[in-house]
């Protein structure tokens, strides 16, 4: 334990200060301070020594001179062991913990100010001051961190004055990276204005994970040190085994999937596609849009992880069986994710002692950038938060737009979750939005067309429950009232003398194929009516 005797205080933040130094005052430590922050302190009754009474020289060329001074740094500095007598003899005095924030150069930069402007308020002394505290934290408590300030006043009152080795070490390594973060900015900003971009990241909270993709891999798990309140690194994890990597690429992928859903929406995700998803009218009940989710690829859905964007009741989750005696009755899955789980619902899952129970605010705002690291380079990209520019009928055959406005719209957050190249057949029914197959991640959209085709096929037959000799029929029958949706251009006509050879009806997709006359005179030939939504949605 350190007593705090001689403090160093100067901020341009001032929230919460007084109540820090009043407790340093009440133990009887002598504060130092710099001119705004001591007229603070001293307009509230706690006495101050003024800097230039220590440093020997006054404030100097319009403030950008207070701090740095051979007293100041040695007084920060010297190592209480082995240089005592040295200090004795050159009169310096310790000085035992630095409270300082930097100028707000953030908020200057963020206000669009001009060179001049930024250049006064890039901090000099400060993180001088900063790191040689923290360089010296054995003996020296340094904080730049005004959340911090209630611990440390409860670690004071405490102990009689005195802050714990772990408490400054904990400090020290705040306090370079808030340097390290603070040079960062105004390196990037001074970048910037030469027209030269750069970009520089923070990540903290580094924790081991299982094993990567795979078991010979090793894995880690960062959280964004500027993220906010939206991380998924936050997420809150109610129940379950530990997370893998395998396991947050999927969560983030079904989180995608349902983020933007306007009402109660399910979607069920495998190796980060939503094999099912499925959004309810209002009045729809969750667990009919849990059944039509599942229903979208029950094979798939083994292994899965399960997202929802409303909080979550038991009804819901007993369509899983946990409690099934015949456990060939009950549905495994990995992960569910939803903002809020009742308790009743959560005593049920808790049967599963595996399954991973995860709340997390799946309307929070989507990243506004997409990053890549790839082999010592980095892309970065704008989200894809857009569904489309325009909603053209663009055949003979013209598409009601305004009737089919929900359903397009759904097909299109659908389309966008799903790895290219990618189709959908999507329907409305009974007050639902449903993804009835996908084809996903081919390397020719035929393909992906031919997979989405029949794994609606499949769908179908699986809900059919009438004359086996009407199957077929009833099979063309609801993939005519369906939508393809496709998440590029057609190149060929091919993809669409499929799509109609199967009943479809009606196809979305971008446009802007050089050969859209040759996809347009096989849609009018064909009886398929096209619509063009102007924008595509690879996702790689």
């Amino acid at each position: 334990m350190i007593t705090i005797q001689r403090a160093l205080i100067s901020v341009s933040d001032k929230t919460g200060l007084v109540p820090l130094a009043q407790t340093l005052h009440e133990f009887g430590c002598e504060i130092i301070s710099t001119g705004g922050t001591g007229k603070v302190l001293q307009d509230n009754g706690i006495p101050i020594t003024e800097i230039q009474s220590v440093t020997g020289n006054p404030e100097a060329f319009g403030g950008r001179m207070k701090t740095i001074s051979f007293v100041i740094e040695s007084a920060l500095l010297f190592d209480r062991e082995k240089d005592q007598a040295e200090a004795r003899t050159l009169n310096i005095q310790p000085i035992d913990m630095v409270v300082c924030n930097l100028y707000p150069f953030k908020n200057v930069l963020e206000s669009g100010a001009d060179l001049e402007t930024l250049i006064e308020n890039i901090d000099i002394g400060g993180p001088t001051m900063v790191r040689a505290a923290a360089k010296n934290f054995k003996y020296v408590a340094v904080v730049t961190d005004t959340a911090d300030y209630d611990r440390i006043i409860a670690e004071l009152q405490a102990n009689q004055g005195a802050l714990s080795l772990e408490t400054r070490r904990r400090l020290m390594r705040k306090a370079f990276n808030h340097t390290a973060d603070y040079d960062a900015m105004i390196a990037t900003a001074m970048d910037a204005l030469d027209g030269e971009q750069s970009l520089r990241l923070a990540f903290i909270g580094g924790k081991t994970l299982r094993y990567g993709e795979n078991s010979h891999q090793t894995a880690m798990y960062y959280r964004e040190k500027e993220a906010g309140a939206n991380s998924l690194y936050d997420m809150n994890v109610q129940h379950g085994k530990e997370l893998s990597f395998n396991n947050i690429l999927d969560i983030y992928g079904a989180i995608e999937s349902v983020r933007r859903l306007k009402d109660s929406g399910c979607a069920v995700i495998k190796h980060t596609n939503p094999c099912g998803l499925c959004e309810g009218t209002e009045g729809v009940d969750q667990r009919t849009i849990f059944e039509a989710a599942w229903a979208g690829d029950p094979v798939s859905a083994f292994g899965s992880i399960i997202a929802f964007n409303r909080p979550v009741e038991r009804n819901t989750v007993e369509f899983l069986a946990l409690d099934a005696e015949d456990k060939s009755q009950r549905k495994f899955v990995e992960v569910l994710i939803a903002p809020k789980f009742s308790a009743e619902s959560l005593e049920y899952l808790q049967l599963h002692k595996n399954l991973r129970v995860i709340e997390y605010d799946t309307s929070s705002a989507m990243c506004p950038k997409d990053l890549r690291y790839l082999n010592g380079s980095l892309l970065v990209q704008d989200s894809d938060t857009e569904l489309y520019s325009k909603l053209e009928p663009v055949t003979d055959i013209k598409a009601d737009v305004e009737r089919l406005h929900g359903l397009l719209e759904f097909g299109l957050k659908a389309i966008s979750s799903i790895k290219s190249n990618s189709i959908i057949l999507a329907r409305e029914k009974e007050g639902l939005y449903q993804l009835l197959g996908m084809g996903a991640g081919q390397p020719n959209r035929l393909i992906s067309t031919k997979l989405a085709i029949e794994k609606s096929r499949e769908t179908l037959s699986h809900e059919y429950t009438g004359d086996p000799d009407q199957l077929e029929a009833y099979i063309k029958e609801e993939i005519g009232k369906a939508i393809l949706v496709s998440d590029a251009f057609f190149p060929f006509p091919d993809n669409v003398e499929l799509a109609a050879s199967q009943g479809v009806k009606i196809i979305s997709q971008p446009g802007g194929s050089l050969r859209d006359d040759l996809v347009l005179a096989a849609c009018n030939r064909l009886g398929v009516a096209m619509i063009f939504t102007g924008l595509r949605h690879f996702k790689h």
